[in-house]
């Protein structure tokens, strides 16, 4: 999928609370990142393979900062 189709996947999903494709191309260039291909000007990739990337990575970042966690529950 195009890393558009991903980042709209990433909130749907609950993953993140907000992605944008700029941030997947970010993300791209990190180690650990599944293989990218170009099909004309839009880079593409397996979402089974970045599944996985992107909700480590949204649970480091949501251990750095209370407002990137996708969802809380209120018990109080």
């Amino acid at each position: 999928m195009t890393f558009r189709e991903a980042a709209r996947r990433v909130v749907e999903e609950g993953i993140a609370p907000s992605m944008s494709h700029q941030r997947v191309s970010q993300l791209s260039k990190k180690d650990g990142f599944p293989p990218v291909q170009a099909i004309g000007r839009a880079k593409v990739v397996d979402w089974s393979l970045l599944k996985p990337f992107l909700v480590a990575h949204a649970a480091a970042a949501a251990e750095r900062d209370s407002r990137r966690r996708a969802s809380e529950t209120e018990d109080e």
